[in-house]
């Protein structure tokens, strides 16, 4: 499968119910163009609706890559650019949702319009009091079991402190054990488990240059510079571009720490696609839905890319939920799989010698 394939988009509700308002004519769409998109999503009624020069931003790659190729503009925008109108798809967790509201209110001309659409079962009716006490005043309605509300806020009537205060939420901060995070990632606020889980059980000899696939804020990557002393060079490669700047800082508190010196970098990068370097090992705990489906191709398109990537007498580590079916592609494309332990739902695997 096709990392298009693979991370395709289901039909979206939330995109639908967005452009509502514009064909019940409550809302026009501004003559001059002047459009940001945040957490955009391509899909048939954004081809149908955008017009040239519209921005979307989205900081998922394979959702950025996807609006590409349908011939939209993907970019940020500037610091002080501001829109005549700001469409939001904000994300189920609500502190990454309020820093977007603040967000897409700073990007708001005097006289524009903050547009915002989410599902009911995702936290609508939260998300508008949310903008409510943002702006003061918002209109509603309902549509594909989403509820779709905006705002042409007066700025006298903008609560100017809490919009600091949200617009604060989305900086990386401190969670546990001297690591730091933000809203909205994987195990965002935690040590995941199963990353926990491998990490422990990873081998001291691990040696070279070493990737992490979908390293999410570099828990994993941490704990290989913490345990692995012969590892000169680290590579992380991650789809969600908020994560990146927390796994820089702990990668570098993690040399800090324990005094190495390291060859690390920290890639955007849609792993799926494959891999442009070779590797003397790989760690990895690999996603396995989106939303909230289950999705175990995304996890095997993780093993071919690692698989593809590793020297001969390479060595895949990897840690995933006990019931995911990884046993067939691992031994399809490694000549020794073993599963080192299986504890607390999860299981973990070396797999080695790579299959020509």
């Amino acid at each position: 499968m096709t990392a298009a394939g693979v991370f395709a988009a289901a039909p979206d509700s939330a995109l639908a119910a967005l452009f509502v308002p514009f064909e019940s004519a409550e809302l026009r769409l501004p003559s001059d163009g002047r459009v940001l998109f945040l957490r955009a999503r391509a899909g048939v009624r954004l081809r149908e609706v955008a017009q040239p020069g519209w921005l979307c931003e989205q900081s998922f790659m394979p959702f950025a890559d996807e609006l590409g190729r349908n011939g939209f503009r993907v970019g940020k925008p500037g610091a002080d650019e501001l829109f005549s109108l700001v469409l939001v798809l904000p994300p189920r967790q609500r502190d990454e949702a309020r820093a977007l509201f603040a967000r897409a209110l700073r990007h708001t001309a005097p006289g524009g319009t903050v547009l915002v659409s989410m599902p009911n079962a995702e936290g609508a009716k939260s998300g508008e009091t949310d903008l409510r006490n943002l702006v003061g005043t918002v209109q509603h309605l309902s549509k594909h079991k989403c509820r779709v509300f905006w705002s042409t806020p007066d700025v006298a009537g903008i609560n100017q402190a809490l919009l600091d205060e949200w617009l604060a939420l989305d900086a990386p901060r401190a969670i546990v054990a001297g690591y730091v995070s933000r809203p909205g990632l994987f195990a965002w606020d935690r040590i995941d488990r199963a990353s926990a889980l491998l990490a422990a059980h990873l081998p001291d000899d691990l040696h070279g240059r070493v990737a992490d696939l979908g390293a999410g804020y570099g828990y994993l990557a941490a704990q290989v510079i913490a345990r692995c002393p012969q590892v000169r060079a680290m590579d992380l490669y991650e789809a969600e571009a908020r994560a990146l700047e927390p796994a820089r800082i702990n990668l570098q508190q993690a040399q800090r720490e324990y005094g190495r010196e390291l060859d690390v970098s920290v890639h955007w990068h849609d792993v799926t696609r494959g891999l442009p370097q070779r590797y003397d090992a790989i760690v990895s705990n690999p996603p396995f839905h989106q939303g909230r489906a289950d999705l175990p191709e995304l996890g095997r398109a993780f093993i071919t890319s690692a698989a593809d990537a590793l020297q001969q007498d390479g060595r895949l580590w990897l840690v995933a939920n006990r019931h995911l079916p990884y046993e067939a592609i691992l031994t399809a494309r490694f000549r020794d799989v073993r599963s080192v332990v299986v504890q607390e739902g999860f299981k973990v695997i070396e797999a080695s010698g790579v299959r020509g």
